[in-house]
């Protein structure tokens, strides 16, 4: 087994972003010989343009769809979460930090329940402040749509993008 096929099944078989040492420790090769082949699977993949990248984020590493190639993703994988949870992560994203309160006068009562399940799936932090919570973004939601950016100017970017292919299909 060659590392170079050892780094590539990591990467496409973990949820999580990963570290050379991770990879290196849980395959048994040498963290070079793991940095070498993970700096060649990112130049294969994007020699040959493919739908599929390999993203640095900061020190990790993610096997990730090119954000050009996410509206086909829809048509042929399920839906991880409905439309009004879909909307109710948006309104945050685009708007954090938002008082929840202000998101229900917004989203509505079901925006309590919306959050609830948006802080289970990791996508959504909030701090109690008062009788209500300041709700953000966090890390794993800006790595699960490949946002690149954890800053909200970026996030807010990316939204009015996505935003625009839709509206010119």
């Amino acid at each position: 087994m060659e590392a170079k096929g050892a780094v590539e099944a990591a990467l496409f078989s973990s949820s999580e972003n990963l570290r050379i040492s991770d990879i290196a420790e849980r395959t048994g090769f040498p963290e070079e010989e793991v940095r070498t082949a993970l700096m060649d699977l990112r130049r294969e993949y994007d020699d040959r343009d493919s739908a599929i990248v390999i993203a640095k984020i900061g020190s990790e590493f993610r096997m990730m769809l090119r954000s050009d190639y996410s509206d086909y993703t829809g048509r042929f994988g399920k839906a991880e979460m409905s439309g009004g949870l879909m909307r109710t992560l948006s309104t945050i994203a685009y708007n954090q930090p938002v008082m929840q309160s202000e998101l229900v006068k917004v989203r509505g009562p079901r925006a309590y329940e919306d959050v609830h399940a948006l802080e289970d799936m990791g996508f959504v932090s909030g701090k109690r402040v008062g009788q209500t919570k300041e709700l953000t973004t966090t890390k794993k939601f800006s790595e699960y749509f490949g946002i690149g950016s954890t800053r909200k100017a970026d996030i807010r970017k990316w939204i009015e993008s996505q935003a625009s292919n839709r509206t010119q299909e």
